[in-house]
C-alpha cells in the first residue's frame, strides 16, 4: 500500500469523472494560490478566481490562463502553495455540472480523453465519499459508521489503480465522490474518527459492504458473491423494517413471466398458474417451481428488480414481485444504521451489529 504523507496528512489520488470522457477542464481556483507546474520548465501562478484551460492537443495538453499565451505540455500540475487551497472544475463544454476539490490537481492525456486527478487529504476524501454514498441521515453515529466504512474500504483496495498512477475512481468501481463536504455533521463525523478502520480478527481490512436497506434480514456474502467471509453473516434487523426502502412491489404480465422462464430452462406445465407462486418469508437464494430452479440473483438483475427478497404472487393474467429491502443485503443496512443512531447506538455500536467479530482500530500509515 503506498500512501502519500505530506507532514501532517496523509493524501489520496483520485480520478475524477472517471466514467466520462473528458476533451477539456476548466479550472478555477476557489480558494488559496496554485502554481501551475508544466514539467516544461515554465511555472506560472494563479489566485482565486482565476481560470486555467485544459484542453488535449494533436497527443499533449493546450494549458492556458487568462494573462498567458499558453503552454503545451506533457502533463500539468496544479500545486496549492497556502495550505487552504481549493478549486472547482468543470468539463466539456456542454457539460455543466461544476463540481468542489480541494488539495492538488494533475491532468495528462491518455488515448482519446484527459486523466484527471485530485490529490487530497484522505479524511477530506472520507467526508466527500460519506456526502456522495451517506444517504440522508442526519445522526453523527450513523455518519461516523459510514467514515470508517468508506476509510477501511480506502485503505484495502488503495492500490487498486496505481498502474493508472491514481489510487482510486469517484465512481461505484471504486466509491462514489462527487468532491468536498459543506456537511458540518458529515465533515465532524470523519475528523472524530480519523483514523478508524475495521478489521477481521485476522487484522486484515475487513470488506467493508453495504446497502440502503436489508428488509430486515441481511444475506450473507456467500449467497451473493460466492465466497464466504466470517463477519459478513446474515442476520435478523429489526431496525429498518419501516424505513422508505422496506418494501416495493413490481408487476408484470403472466405472459411475459412464462416466456422469461421458458427461456431460463423452464419445461413443466403452464395450466396451473398458481404453481408459480413463490414466497419468501426469509431470505432464500433460489427461486423453486416444481423441480425448476434458478437464482434469485438472476432474477433480480433481468427485471431491475431492488432486492433479491421477493415473493412471486399470482393475480389472474399478472404477477408480482412483492419486495423487500434495496440492494444486496450483505453488510451495513444503512436505513437499519440511521434508525439504530436515532435510538442512540453509537457508531461502534452500529458496526458491531452488523460486521460480526470484527475490531475497529486506528491504521498505522
Amino acid at each position: 500500500m503506498t500512501i502519500i504523507n505530506t507532514g501532517a496528512s496523509a493524501q489520496v489520488k483520485i480520478r475524477l469523472y472517471s466514467n466520462q470522457s473528458p476533451e477539456s477542464a476548466l479550472f478555477t481556483v476557489t480558494d488559496g494560490k496554485y502554481e501551475i507546474c508544466a514539467f516544461n520548465g515554465e511555472n506560472l501562478m494563479v489566485g482565486k478566481g482565476e481560470l486555467v484551460i485544459i484542453t488535449r492537443f494533436n497527443g499533449k495538453l493546450a494549458v492556458k490562463t487568462i494573462a498567458s499565451q499558453g503552454i503545451f505540455c506533457d502533463s500539468v500540475l496544479l500545486k496549492g502553495t497556502t495550505g487552504h487551497d481549493s478549486f472547482s472544475l468543470r468539463i466539456n463544454e456542454n457539460f455543466p455540472v461544476r463540481q468542489f476539490y480541494s488539495g492538488d490537481f494533475e491532468c495528462f492525456p491518455d488515448l482519446e480523453t484527459l486523466v484527471l486527478i485530485n490529490i487530497c487529504d484522505i479524511e477530506k476524501y472520507v467526508a466527500g465519499v460519506v456526502k456522495a454514498e451517506g444517504g440522508s441521515g442526519k445522526n453523527i453515529e450513523y455518519f461516523k459508521s459510514q467514515a470508517v466504512i468508506a476509510r477501511t474500504y480506502l485503505y484495502k483496495y488503495f492500490d487498486k489503480h496505481i498502474t493508472d498512477r491514481y489510487n482510486v475512481c469517484d465512481n461505484t468501481h471504486c466509491q462514489a465522490f462527487n468532491g468536498l463536504s459543506s456537511n458540518t455533521i458529515i465533515n465532524n463525523a470523519a475528523m472524530e474518527t480519523q483514523g478508524k478502520v475495521i478489521l477481521a480478527h485476522d487484522s486484515t481490512l475487513i470488506i467493508s459492504a453495504f446497502h440502503s436497506n436489508c428488509g430486515g434480514e441481511t444475506v450473507s456474502a456467500e449467497d451473493i458473491w460466492l465466497t464466504s467471509q466470517p463477519y459478513l453473516i446474515g442476520k435478523i434487523d429489526p431496525y429498518c423494517t419501516s424505513s422508505r426502502n422496506s418494501t416495493w412491489d413490481n408487476k408484470i404480465s403472466m405472459s411475459d413471466w412464462l416466456n422469461y422462464l421458458k427461456k431460463s430452462g423452464y419445461k413443466g406445465r403452464a395450466e396451473d398458474s398458481s404453481r408459480f407462486s413463490f414466497l419468501q418469508k426469509t431470505r432464500l437464494t433460489d427461486y423453486i417451481t416444481g423441480s425448476f430452479a434458478m437464482p434469485l440473483r438472476t432474477i433480480r438483475t433481468d427485471f431491475n428488480l431492488k432486492s433479491t427478497f421477493f415473493s412471486v404472487i399470482v393475480d389472474g393474467d399478472s404477477i408480482t414481485f412483492k419486495g423487500r429491502g434495496y440492494g444486496h443485503g450483505v453488510g451495513l443496512c444503512q436505513e437499519g444504521a440511521m434508525a439504530m443512531a436515532t435510538k442512540g447506538f453509537n457508531y461502534q455500536q452500529i458496526i458491531d451489529f452488523y460486521y460480526f467479530g470484527v475490531i475497529i482500530a486506528d491504521i498505522t500509515y
